[in-house]
């Protein structure tokens, strides 16, 4: 059989394995196996699976994964979500909408010490939901603001679809992160005019909060400097070249766990329920990144890349209307799939035709973040609306989605924003000193 067609199959395939719930890194590699051993032959096709594993897990530069989502885990067991939300409702209260701009705010805070955004929308939710329901907000703007704010867990840095885009494609991890600050906050800016315009066209969603007095802002201020701290130096030290991404990691897992024992907010059993959620995010990103990678060689003997390449470059539009057919494809692919699957699946395709086209690789990357971050919100896949649909059980999905829709369309607008004006990705990363 054609080698393009087999290629062809296996993706279809994948896909059918992914909507039927097989977990994705073993999806991926099944059908990786399967697809190189039918077209090379099945000893290479097992042996190509034992090599990758090893390779993957004994690799030094993914062990920058395990650090990150460590640092995220204690600094959530250690209650900075709860102090981050205090904080920017000292401040946002006091305007119509407040809980739900303060929602916003804390989720940007906390994706900068997190970098999952199921965990941003699942820590933020606990404590942000309870208290918009208690002030009668809608439930609509509540858990849609929540869900889309969550998205900003894989933009602003340090983020794992960062991390693992980097490796893929050989870019600088550092400059992948400085890259997504700019756009991060941008994106959370948008999120609370959306919400102050929703509020402002129909008061009836939100209530007007009480605010606070200079006093309690400066406290509430205070409440932040940690999370700040840690952000600054995991930031400051790579924009510098103090020292590596994987370095940096473990210097933010260290000063969280610091951080948490001097201010005796993280327990004992905090700390071990805090290890044990990084040991299965990790092993659950290893094995992901192991399963593409058997699946990229498969594809690879396919020569779907080639022919993608191709068919891309030969298109005859310009280069920034070809992007547009790429970026359409993430948009319709993160419906589907969850997005670090997607982001395994496709780089491997697309990263050969954008450098092809002269597109700068750091510029792309923040750019599929940002259109993979829909996917995480937008039916049928939504892993961020479920997550909250876990957290308020009495809340319909038809009704999360719904709440869902004005956000979309800020992500939309920062897309647009980035592709008009790319100085907003590249700025940081060129100033930097390595």
């Amino acid at each position: 059989m054609n080698p393009i067609i087999v290629g062809i199959i296996g993706i279809i395939v994948l896909i059918v394995l992914f909507l039927f719930r097989l977990p994705v890194g073993f999806a991926l590699a099944l059908v990786g196996i399967l697809g190189f051993g039918y077209l090379v032959s099945p000893e290479a096709g097992f042996g190509i699976l034992a090599r990758d594993v090893f390779h993957i897990f004994s690799s030094y530069s993914l062990t920058v994964i395990p650090m990150f989502v460590l640092m995220g885990s204690i600094a959530s067991a250690s209650g900075m979500s709860r102090r981050l939300y205090g904080a920017s409702y000292t401040l946002l209260g006091k305007l119509r909408g407040g809980l739900a701009m303060a929602t916003v705010a804390g989720c940007a805070g906390f994706a900068a010490i997190c970098g999952s955004t199921n965990a941003t929308a699942a820590a933020m939710g606990k404590v942000a939901l309870p208290e918009m329901k208690r002030y009668n907000y809608a439930d609509s703007l509540a858990t849609g603001c929540v869900a889309a704010a969550g998205s900003l867990g894989i933009l602003i840095p340090p983020s794992t679809i960062f991390i693992i885009y980097g490796i893929m494609t050989e870019q600088s991890i550092g400059k992948l992160f400085l890259a997504g600050i700019l756009p991060g906050l941008t994106l959370a800016t948008l999120f609370i005019v959306v919400i102050m315009l929703l509020c402002k066209q129909n008061p009836e969603l939100a209530p007007s909060g009480t605010g606070s007095n200079w006093k309690d802002k400066i406290s509430g201020l205070v409440g932040i400097i940690e999370t700040l701290s840690l952000f600054a130096m995991v930031i400051i030290g790579l924009f510098r070249g103090w020292f590596s991404p994987t370095q940096a990691g473990g210097a933010g897992a260290a000063g969280a766990l610091l951080i948490g024992i001097v201010t005796r907010r993280l327990t004992w059993q905090g700390f071990l329920n805090a290890v044990k959620e990084a040991l299965r995010i990790t092993c659950m990103v290893m094995i992901i990144v192991a399963g593409a990678t058997v699946f990229g060689h498969f594809i690879a003997v396919a020569k779907i890349p080639i022919l993608l390449a191709d068919w891309v470059i030969g298109l005859p539009l310009p280069p920034m209307a070809i992007m547009g057919v790429i970026i359409l494809i993430y948009l319709l692919g993160g419906c589907f799939m969850d997005a670090l699957a997607l982001i395994t699946l496709t780089i491997p395709i697309f990263y050969p035709a954008i450098l092809a086209l002269g597109f700068n690789p750091i510029w792309f990357g923040v750019i599929i973040v940002l259109v993979t971050e829909m996917g995480v919100i937008t039916p049928p896949v939504g892993v961020n609306v479920y997550v909250i649909k876990g957290i308020a059980p009495d809340v319909p999905l038809q009704t999360i989605f719904r709440g869902i829709i004005p956000f979309l369309g800020a992500q939309l607008a920062t897309a647009a924003i980035l592709i008009f004006f790319p100085q907003l990705a590249t700025l940081l990363p060129g100033l930097a000193t390595y």
